[in-house]
């Protein structure tokens, strides 16, 4: 197994199978986590080499068997993408506190569990990427967004701790603000008035994350915003 090995939580519909079909057209071996087994086993049809993990990334004891199951299966991930996301709406005072609680659980102590859990190998060899996917949220915490914001925040500055740590180890830590509203089926029905370029492509994320994880280390980059042409920012 000489093929490089990319973990990517979360593999939805959108980003997280974009990137998992960039990542395994790049000559990777993609291990691909995400808790619905029948998307995991299309996916994993789909895509040579790659193959699907049922895993909870907010329960540490699921994250060290589904490393054990990958390092075992596909070997030592050089690339790790945190893609899975908890999200609500709701002020602060409509939102349910054990939502919130949940949702920092997937969106930060997942970061952290897989990232203690990877980096001792990747430190080991000098070499490795760690990239978070986030979004605007972690860069303002709007009236609405009680219940998100805090856990994107949070990620981002464990993001920006384990780069300062990692960096200087040879370990490249980048986060990815997606601000744009992402192309899926979902969001097409909820904006039937917008245009196509409106939303941001799946496949557009997934080819700067690519990037990311193979920039030349005399230039790597840690705070990546994307977003469509016309987004006001």
């Amino acid at each position: 197994m000489t093929a490089p090995v990319c973990l990517i939580s979360g593999v939805g519909p959108g980003t997280g199978s974009a990137l998992a079909r960039k990542f395994a057209e790049g000559g990777y071996r993609v291990a691909l986590l995400a808790r619905n087994e029948e998307r995991l086993a299309t996916l994993e049809a789909q895509l040579p080499g790659a193959k699907g993990f049922r895993c909870d990334v907010s329960d540490p004891a699921q994250v060290d068997a589904v490393a054990s199951a990958v390092e075992r299966d596909l070997g030592h991930p050089a690339v790790v993408i945190h893609n899975a996301v908890g999200g609500a709406f709701g002020t602060f005072r409509e939102i349910d506190p054990a939502i919130l609680n949940r949702n920092f659980q997937v969106n930060t102590m997942g970061l952290l569990y897989l990232a203690r859990r990877f980096t001792p190998a990747m430190i080991a060899a000098g070499t490795g990427a760690i990239i978070a996917t986030g979004n605007t949220s972690a860069l303002r915490g709007k009236a609405g967004f009680a219940g998100f914001a805090p856990t994107k925040a949070a990620q981002r500055i464990l993001a920006e701790s384990m780069a300062r740590d990692l960096g200087p180890q040879g370990v490249h830590v980048a986060y990815v603000v997606i601000d744009a509203v992402i192309d899926l089926e979902w969001t097409r029905k909820r904006w039937p008035e917008r245009p196509d370029d409106f939303f941001i492509k799946p496949q557009a994320i997934a080819s700067e994350i690519w990037h990311l994880a193979h920039q030349d280390r005399s230039a790597w980059s840690f705070n990546v915003e994307i977003r469509p042409f016309g987004e006001s920012w």
